[in-house]
This record gives structure tokens, sequence and C-alpha cells, in this order.
């Protein structure tokens, strides 16, 4: 329980503890209840009182418990506590207070006179009135009455519960239109696929913008789950286009916790995790693998060898004694005028994979000051991350091999040696004799100054860094099979290892300054202006170095030099260098009338160094309109209505995600030429053509939505729909040599279309005494169409995508064609098999004839699409008692995978090769070559119960040195609901080569995590 030092006298005078402010509510208000504990009920007690300790219970209307409501002695906030996590509180009152003051963001703050109680419990009512929940918007916040654009928020308390791999796992499933994929599963050192609103380009960047705290571009590494205090994300136009160049895939706004005034708190939380192998492939096992050898019909039977052993290649890659562990330890408190946040914390991921770990550990500190009376307010914070990663495990492509080898290969030869084959290499072997581990440090440090001279006026500086250094270290030793056959720039290894070094170094900076002032006129009419000046300058260079030669493994890679190739001429040397810098001048109008009328008007003019000479800015204005129907007169007596608000904006913005200098001619290096004197001098060219006229791609975007609250904000909720489309897509297109030095050109060229619904809905569906039931539902809806790639100069006809690669070359999966929709299969269509198990297809004309018969492009068809056309999440949260228990389900809908581990090992022509049980049994009759076609296409729609958690808050009213305590259990990917035969339907469906569900295997798993988490 928090509590307050007591005054002291100190040589003659009397000083107190930092002042801790009153915190005003923030959102809707009614009618609030004091409840007595005591049988003296007067009210208005003037005698002064002695010390005495006061206990209580604060609740809402429903009697939900109030954690973190502050509770002030009145007249002296030096004085005062905060609710523990059931609502309860114990104060010492100073001699001569009278009253208390409580209050809660959401709910309206009250005065309770104290009269001697020693009980004083409070029920707290919902401001009704206005909607103040604070929103973060680019550059400021917002009141949510008067947002006008498309933003969804996600406070921490409904995060994702259980570990996290990377903080937008946190948000998984909770904004409409956000897609976050783990396309690796549980890999530690994989990022997920994010996109937002659909695919917005075909060369430039597809996800969303980062925004940590107010750093464009801010490192996720920096961010662990117990320091994320809000996710808001600027999903449309109106709301993106203050980013400009950077925002055409949304943006995505992080704000961490800070120091709050009030006494020193203490916070701890953490967690164990083990994954468990939630679906294994189902390939032939050794015992399988021998009766079919001797299986009179296998065609294949003469190529299969039976070596004896029995082997699990799969099993064998699987760490099942994983545990990963995470801690986290805050301190925080203050004054009025000064408050501190600090954290440090160590993660620890060990997954389901051998020789693939992550362990993290770094801290956090956030300082605020305040001064010249109250005119000037500082804030800085600083953030790093140190890892330590082993990147040699988890390759998907590890596990291919492993399920594709014959069953019966033991591990090791009879020497100890590992026991090779020609095609593919022991993946136990390379993961035992090679290395691949990264060191790691991210910082960023950022600062900011306010100064508010005049009520209304006020002028912000804002600077940060963020560095990000990387050091590889990879190593094969002699006796590995890459040092067996590999090669370094064209020379045989021979056994003798391999050893490379990498450096890498990136920093950014940002300057930011704004110029922000309010005004209310007449209390009818709200005007805020802000104006500002932004300035990012990226950097990013790279060293690295491979040498072989080496006469043992003492060095490893430890001693580049030590390996003979260098002094032959042989060994590997490069490094690197890029920069872009972005600046830009923005502004921000919004108008208010009595809280019914809203308007927003954005405008910014930006320059990016990308770009070419003659289309370095651009500018990117947004206007967006909103209608509080709800205040309006006629509305007063529909009583169940307490909001109903219509929202429309506009938006341009810009997409400058790109490789630096494409612009501009870059020189690259040939061959070296002997020159008259007998030097060997090194060749310089032009690698592409210059592009003075390139500039950034461009979206508009129309956006209309509707947010509402019923039955006294029991089921709250927004509808949104927009349509958007992209234009001067950036592409590779060909030219004319001469007058080209180059045989293709990077420009502008081309168009797509997105549009889309999204819905989301809360409420509470039952409260009883003990008992309460809240639900949140969140769905959309998208479509894409590629309305052009050509013009009058520039003709493209189709893009491909999703090349199959591997045995058989069956090409790319994917094609889009001009008034056609992203992510469309293309390919043959089956008609079925002939008697002796041929494959048979369609031609145009209808006609089933042998794959031979097929002509490419002609007979092909579009056969299905990767994108889902519906997403949608559900989520649960039971409270009974100090019991929680929460059930939340994801699912994707109406979208096809192309199962390519069928493709290839669902047929027996893969033999002598292992191959799925499918291939002797569901697919036993085909008897021909591998081939791509919609035989291979499943659908690919599922519902996941994605997250169980039940948890327990502890109950600590006469304990004063605990303030929480709570105790959780959490499951996640425990249930799949899905026709999809393969190990997981929730494949990649960002970018342009969605639902394939490629050849490798890396394990799809079910967490379980016990965690604790404690405030003191």
């Amino acid at each position: 329980m928090l509590s307050f030092l007591p005054n002291h006298t100190q040589a003659g005078k009397i000083w107190r503890p930092a002042v801790l402010p009153l915190v005003l509510s923030l959102s809707l208000g009614v009618t609030a209840h004091a409840e007595v504990g005591s049988a003296d009920k007067t009210l208005h007690r003037k005698a002064v009182v002695p010390p005495i300790t006061v206990k209580g219970l604060v609740v809402d209307e429903l009697g939900k418990p109030i954690p973190g409501a502050t509770v002030l002695v009145k007249g002296n906030t030096g004085v005062g506590t905060a609710t523990d996590v059931n609502g309860t509180y114990t104060l010492t009152v100073p001699e001569g207070a009278t009253t208390l003051v409580i209050s809660s963001i959401g709910f309206t703050a009250q005065e309770v006179p104290i009269d001697g109680r020693t009980t004083i419990n409070v029920t707290l009512a919902t401001d009704s009135k206005s909607l103040k929940e604070v929103v973060v918007v680019g550059y400021g916040t917002q009141r949510r009455a008067e947002v006008t654009s498309a933003v969804a928020s996600v406070k921490a308390e409904d995060f994702n519960q259980g570990g996290t791999r990377n903080a937008l796992d946190l948000i998984q499933g909770k904004v409409a239109g956000l897609s976050v994929t783990r396309t690796e599963g549980n890999n530690p050192n994989s990022s997920p696929a994010i996109q937002l609103r659909g695919i917005v380009s075909v060369n430039g960047s597809l996800a969303p913008l980062i925004v940590i705290d107010g750093i464009p571009g801010g490192n996720l590494d920096l961010l662990q789950q117990d320091d994320i205090e809000s996710f808001d994300v600027l999903k449309d136009g109106s709301a993106a286009a203050i980013y400009g160049t950077r925002g055409n895939a949304g943006v995505i706004l992080i704000t961490t916790k800070k120091g709050k005034a009030g006494p020193a708190r203490f916070d701890y939380s953490t967690y164990v995790q083990h994954e468990s192998v939630a679906k294994r492939p189902r390939f032939l096992n050794a015992e399988e693998w021998r009766a079919y050898r001797e299986d009179p019909s296998n065609p294949k039977a003469g190529q299969m060898q039976d070596l004896g052993a029995s082997t699990d290649f799969y099993n064998a890659l699987l760490n099942k004694n994983n545990l990963s562990q995470y801690h986290n330890f805050a301190l925080s408190g203050g004054n009025a005028t000064s408050n501190y946040r600090a954290s440090v914390y160590y993660n620890g991921a060990d997954p389901i994979t051998i020789r693939n770990w992550r362990r993290q550990y770094g801290g956090r500190v956030s300082f605020n000051q305040t001064g010249l009376n109250d005119m000037l307010t500082a804030q800085l914070d600083v953030a790093t991350n140190f890892s330590k990663a082993n990147l040699l495990g988890g390759n998907s492509g590890d596990f291919e091999n492993a399920l594709g080898r014959n069953p019966t290969q033991p591990i090791f030869n009879p020497d100890g040696t590992y026991y090779e084959e020609g095609s593919t290499t022991n993946p136990l072997g390379r993961l035992n004799q090679e290395s691949l581990k990264r060191d790691q440090n991210t910082t960023s440090a950022n600062g900011r100054l306010a100064l508010e001279p005049i009520k209304g006026l006020r002028a912000t500086a804002f600077g940060s860094v963020v560095r990000d250094a990387q050091n590889d270290n990879e190593y094969r030793e002699a006796g590995s099979r890459f040092s067996q056959i590999g090669t370094l720039n064209g020379t045989p290894v021979r056994g003798t290892a391999y050893a490379r070094k990498r450096n890498y170094l990136s920093s950014s900076y940002t300057f930011e300054s704004t110029l922000e002032y309010n005004r209310e006129i007449h209390q009818d009419h709200t005007i805020r202006g802000l104006v500002g000046y932004s300035y990012q300058y990226n950097v990013a260079e790279s060293f690295e170095a491979g040498n072989s030669g080496f006469l043992n493994d003492a060095f490893q890679e430890n001693n580049l030099g030590a390996g003979n190739f260098l002094p032959l001429g042989k060994a590997s040397l490069g490094s690197a260098k890029e920069d872009n810098t972005l600046i830009a001048f923005f502004g921000r109008l919004n108008y208010s009338y009595k809280d019914k009328y809203l308007a927003q008007f954005i405008l910014r003019h930006e320059g990016s160094s990308r770009f070419g000479a003659n289309n370095k800015y651009g500018n990117f204005p947004a206007v967006s309109v909103g209608w509080a129907i709800s205040q309006e007169n006629f509305m007063r007596d529909v009583s169940f209505v307490n909001l109903l608000k219509l929202r429309a904006g506009y938006g341009v913005t810009g997409n400058q995600g790109i490789p630096n200098y494409q612009s501009l001619v870059r020189l690259g290096t040939g061959n070296f030429y002997l020159n008259d004197d007998g030097v060997w001098r090194q060749t310089y060219g032009p690698t592409n053509n210059p592009n003075p006229n390139l500039r950034w791609e461009r979206k508009a975007e129309y956006n209309a939505g509707i947010d509402f609250a019923l039955f006294d904000n029991r089921l709250t909720g927004a509808v949104d729909a927009y349509y958007r489309r992209t234009s001067d897509l950036l592409g590779n297109f060909n030219t004319q040599l001469p007058p080209f030095v180059q045989s293709t050109l990077f420009t502008n060229v081309g168009v797509i279309d997105n549009k889309g619904l999204e819905l989301t809905l809360s409420g509470t569906v039952m409260q009883k005494k003990d008992f309460r039931w809240s639900m949140d539902l969140v769905g959309s809806t998208q479509s894409n169409k590629l309305v052009s790639f050509s013009d009058e100069v520039f003709k493209t006809t189709f893009l491909t995508f999703g090349d199959i690669g591997g045995f058989g070359a069956l090409g790319p999966a994917i094609r889009t064609i001009e008034g056609g929709p992203l992510g469309s299969f293309y390919g043959k269509r089956y008609a079925g098999l002939t008697e002796d198990g041929r494959w048979l297809f369609y031609k145009a004309n209808g006609d089933a004839v042998p794959a031979s018969q097929i002509v490419p492009n002609d007979d092909y068809a579009y056969i299905g699409n990767g994108v889902p056309k519906y997403y949608a999440s559900w989520n649960n949260r039971f409270q009974y008692k100090n019991w929680d228990l929460t059930l939340f389900f994801r699912g994707k809908f109406k979208y096809d995978i192309l199962n390519l581990q069928q493709v290839f090992f669902g047929n027996k022509v893969y033999l002598p090769n292992n191959v799925l049980k499918d291939a002797i049994t569901r697919n036993n009759d085909i008897n021909d070559a591998l081939q791509y076609s919609d035989y291979y296409l499943e659908p690919g729609g599922f519902v996941k119960l994605d997250n169980v958690t039940l948890g327990y808050n502890f109950k600590f009213v006469n304990t004063p040195a605990i303030r929480n305590l709570r105790l959780y259990l959490t499951g996640r990917n425990l249930l799949t609901f899905t026709k999809y035969r393969g190990l997981d339907p929730e494949v990649n469906d960002t970018g342009l080569a969605p639902g394939i569900d490629g050849r490798g295997f890396y394990p799809r798993t079910r967490s379980f995590t016990a965690g604790l988490i404690v405030g003191f």
C-alpha cells in the first residue's frame, strides 16, 4: 500500500514531501454517490480532528473496483494515495484535514467530507457529458470527442496477455483493418508482417510508419510489453497526412509509460513460458518407409534404400525442454513539478527449435520537470536494449532437409562423423558444426522542451537520436558439409573452414519544433492551430569480410587473417554507406462549435533526398469534418443514445519507402584490367539510368465513419468505410538502348485501388453483484485492384510474384493483370488423372488434355486468391470476484492457400527423398511429374482460440508493503478450426505474394505462460 512520509521539522522550519497534484478526471459525467461507513452522517462538520487512518473502497456505478484512483487530502495535495488493483486504499489523514478528493480518469472527481470517519467508500460516476478520453495523434493529442478521422486506440489493459515476441503482438486482432501475422511462428529472431487496410504499393514500403514517443521510424527492439502505455493507429489519409511521404500505409503511434505525481511506486512483472508443437507434418516414419519399399505397386522401390536406422530428424531439431523467461522491474514517482519512471528488464526467449534463441536486457528512463511558474516543461527519455541472438537455428530449410531425408538414415557414421547424402545437408551436422550469432545494441534518446508563456500558446522543440549497432560472427568448421563442398568467390574451400564477420551501424537524427495556439471564443467556438518544422537524417554503414584456408578451427572467426585465402586474393571484403534526408513544414487547424460541429485541416509540405531533382518536394493536404448528432437538442429525449457522431475525411499521403539514390546515376565496379604500366586497375561504370523526375507514390483516401455509445455507454463502437487510390506506383520498366545506358528505368507508373469496411464494438453483456461479462468485436473487409501499371511510354501487361522454385522449375504462382485483383493465383486447372496416373488439365476451350498439351498463358487461368476477404476477432472477459477469465478468438476468411508442401512432398515422384504420407494414400494415384495447379489450392479460412488467460487478483487491504498482486496463466494458439490440411492456415497474407505456404516447416506452436504482476 502506498503511503506518504509525515511532515518533519528541521531548523525550525516545516517541510513537506513533494506535492501530489489533483488528477482531474477525463471523460463522461453523471451524479456521484458516497457511501458512509459510520453512523455519523453529518456532512459539513467543521471541527478540527486529530490524525486518523482512513480506509475504503472506490468503485464505479456497476460496483466494479477502480484501480489507480487518486485519493487526496483537499488543501494538502502532498498527502494522498492511490487505490490498488482491488479498488481499496488506506490513508493517514493529518490533523486539521476535513475533506478527501477522489478522482480517476473517465470519472467525475468527487469531494467527500471526512467527519472523523475511518471508513469511506466511494462510488464514482462516469463522466458522460464530454468524451474526454485522450488519444494520440500526430504531433499532439486530442479528446476523443474532437477526433474527426479514423483513429483506433488500444490501451495497456486491453493488450493481448501472455509472453510476446514483438511489441505488435500485443495488438494482434485488436484493430480493425490492421493485419499482424507471424510468418515464422514464434521464432524470436523474426518480426511479424504488418499491413493496414491492404496493399498500397508494388515496390515501395507496405508497412505502417512506427512512431515511438514522437520518434518517426522508432525501433521496436526498444519496447517491452510492460513499458507500453498505448497504441494509437492513424488509419485513414485525413489522419496520416500529417506524416506526409511516410503515411501511405498508415501510422502506428506508440506511447510508453511515464512517471506520475504521487508516492514512490515499485512494479515487478515476470513470466515463464513453454512451447509445444501444435501440429507436425505427417511424413513417412522408418517403419512406413520400409513397408512401402516392399510394396509391389511402388514405382520407386528400387531407389529406396534401407540404411538400418530409425531416425526422427524433425524431432531431433526440437528443443522440447524450452523455457523462456521475462522480468521487468519499474520504479516511478514524483510530485507536481518533477516525476520519473525507470525500468530494467531481462527477456530470454528460448523457443521450440535448437540453436535458436535470443537474450535481451536493457532499460528505459523517463523524466519530466515543470518550472518557471509552470510555463516550461522538460521531458527526457532514454532507452537501450542489448541483445545476443543465435541465428543459426530456426531456419525453415533445416526442417525441409530433415523431413525430406530417408528416415532409415542414421545421424552419424560409424566413425562418429555426420552421415551425409548427395543432395542435402545433414541439418544436425550443420547446426553443430556451424555458428552464427549476433550481438546488437539499440539505443534511443529524446528530449522535449515546451514553453507556454501565455495561456493557450505553446512552443515545443523535440530532438532524438536512435542508434543501432550489430556485430555478426559466423564460422563453419573444417569438418562441416559446407567446408567440404562449398566455395568462396568461386574457389572451393576444400575442408579449410570458413569465417565471416559483419558490422552494421545505423543512426537516425530527428529535430522537430511546433507552435500551437488554442483559443476558446464565447464558450462556443474552439480553435486549435499547430504549425511545425521537421528534419530527419538517416545514415547506415556496414563492413563485412570473409576468409577460408584455415589450418585448424582454433581461432574460428576471431582471426580472419589466419586463413590463406587472403594472401591469395580469394577472400571476400566489402563495405557500404548510404544516407537520406527528410525536411518538412506542416500545419493543422481544428475548429469546434459547441462540440457539435467539428473540422480539421492539415497540410504538410515535405521534401525527400530519395527523389529526383525536379520533384524533391510535395504537398499533402487533408480535411475531415464531424457532426456530434447526440449533442443536438432534438436528441435530448433519445435517452438510450449517449453518443452519435458522424465523420468524413479526405487526405493525401506519400510513400518514400524505396532504396536510396534511385534518381541518381550510381557507379558500380567491373573487372580489373592490366594497364600498360603493368598495374591492375579497377573499372567503374553506371549501374542504372538516372531519373530526375522520380517522385513519391501518392495515395488519396476517402473515409466515412460513425462513432456511437448506447445504453448508458454499455455498448460503444465505430463503423468506417474507406476508398483509397494509390497512384504514381514505382517500378522498373524496360527502356531503349540507346539513348539509355541501362535496360531499365525506375520510374512512376501505375495505380492501385483499395476499399473496405471496418467495425469495432465494445460492450458490457452482463453485470451482477460479483460477476461481469464484457465483450469486444472487431471486423473488417477489404478488396483491392491493380488499376494500371502502364502509361503512354512504359507498358507492362502483367506482374508476377511468388516464384515456386525448387525441383521442377514450376514458375511464379501469382499473376496480376491491369484491372485485376492483387494476390491472384494463376496456373493450370486440374481435370483429373489418366488411368496410369498422368495429370489432365483443362485447356482454354474446356478440353481435358495431358500437361504437355497445355500452352502457358493461353490455357492458364486465374484459379484463386490468397488475400483474405474478411477479418474478425472476438474477445470475451469474465470477472467473478477476484477471478478473471479472457477468451480471445481470431479469424480470417474467404481466401486460398497454395500448399507447396503437398506440391513437392505429396507426390511419389519426390522419392527416394522422404514424402508426406498423403503421397501414398490420398495422392497415391498420381504417377507424374510435379505440377502447379488448383489441385493444390485449399480453403484457408480459420478461427483460432488464440488466447485464454485465467487470472487472480489478491487483496491486500491491511498490507502496507504490497499494493497489488496478480497471478495469471495464459495459453496461446490453443485451437484452430479450419479445412486447411497444412500445418497452419495463418500464412503470410500481406504483400504481393499472399497465401503461399512454403516448403519450409518451422514449427507452429502452442505456448503456455505463467505470470506474476506485483506492485509495492
